[in-house]
């Protein structure tokens, strides 16, 4: 089978981590790749962070070798820390930014590897990072379906090393329920957003949401808790959400039902997940003739891009920077200690960020 960019990046960090330096026309020749695609491996991992590049040569980076100078007010501890993530863009960006800045606090070396949400191929990017030489994990696992953590999940509870699940809420009483965790309350950030447009003088506001990621799970969930908390029932179904680029015809569709929602006078506010579908559905909305926010109170969740609307979203914001940073400093902690702490679930409250797009309160 035809090895992957990700396997070969794998490859690539273990001959530098080895070595400390290398050419990379030396690293094209043992990975068995042109020296083009050497280069463009190299470039893109030290854009990441993960390799030093100077003049044709590449090196690992000196923050992580033991005895190297750690940032302002912090000790070198050598650490090498893994993290698994399912993508480095967009949400997961940020979960890997705060994780990053409290590995350089604490003196310790982060390795990345991404799983571009295919459940199938994480645990062997773990044993990537393991090889690596990751002394701790922090494990976000690339689930979409339901039936993902009970297929694709058992050989994280006995991994050899400390381990810190990122974002994601096993079933309560499996093996991984007793990992320590650090993760969003997705529906408390659901709660904001409808209480918020209720007290506009809005009525139950309807949902428009993505079902592949564990996040639009979430968020679909805390809806059903946020109308039974305020005492109120959907307007209507949840109406499904898909990427306009990847399914065109099925995210039209889903704009026609909002579209006639509003215009039948069903709802006069929605909650969408996420950003970049909000935008695209108000950039079509107003194709149609609807308004945001005249015809429309309209909150986004995930606060990525929501505030480079035309009219700048209200979105709920999950504290991802902050999830990281908790995480890689927990598993810090867990690797100073030698055992018998307890293992902590933590959990961190979203923020409603309120800009133009639910206009002023209903008179």
């Amino acid at each position: 089978m035809r090895e992957s960019a990700a396997e070969r990046h794998d490859r690539l960090l273990g001959l530098v981590r080895e070595r400390g330096s290398a050419r990379v026309s030396d690293l094209a020749s043992q990975l068995g790749v042109s020296p083009v695609t050497a280069r463009r491996d190299v470039e893109e991992l030290a854009g990441r962070g993960l390799l030093d590049r100077v003049h044709g040569s590449v090196s690992w980076p000196q923050e992580s070798a033991p005895g190297a100078a750690a940032g302002p007010g912090s000790t070198s501890s050598g650490l090498v820390l893994g993290m698994l993530a399912p993508s480095s863009t967009y949400y997961f960006a940020e979960v890997i930014r705060g994780a990053h800045e409290a590995a350089a606090k604490a003196g310790a070396r982060l390795i990345l590897r991404i799983s571009d949400y295919r459940p199938q191929e994480d645990q062997s990017r773990t044993e990537g990072l393991l090889s690596a030489g990751a002394e701790g994990l922090l494990v976000a696992p690339g689930w979409q379906d339901p039936g993902d953590p009970a297929a694709f999940g058992d050989w994280i509870a006995s991994l050899p090393v400390p381990t810190v699940l990122l974002e994601r809420r096993p079933t309560a009483g499996s093996p991984l329920d007793g990992l320590d965790r650090v993760c969003s309350d997705h529906a408390h950030g659901v709660l904001l957003a409808v209480r918020h447009l209720v007290d506009l003088g809005h009525g139950a506001p309807l949902l428009m949401a993505r079902a592949d990621s564990p996040t639009a799970v979430a968020v679909r969930s805390g809806y059903a808790e946020a109308l039974a908390v305020l005492g109120l029932r959907a307007p209507q179904d949840v109406i499904d959400s898909v990427p306009a680029e990847l399914a065109p015809d099925a995210f039209e569709q889903a704009v026609q039902a909002l579209r006639e929602a509003v215009l039948s006078g069903v709802a006069t506010a929605a909650l969408i997940h996420n950003d970049v579908d909000a935008i695209q559905v108000v950039q079509r909305l107003a194709e149609l003739g609807v308004r945001v926010p005249e015809d429309l109170a309209l909150i986004a969740y995930d606060d990525e891009v929501a505030a480079l609307a035309d009219t700048p979203l209200t979105a709920v914001a999950p504290p991802k920077r902050e999830v990281g940073r908790h995480a890689t400093e927990l598993l810090v902690e867990r690797l100073g200690r030698s055992g018998g702490a307890p293992r902590r679930h933590l959990t961190l409250l979203p923020q409603l960020r309120v800009r133009d797009s639910c206009g002023a309160r209903l008179p």
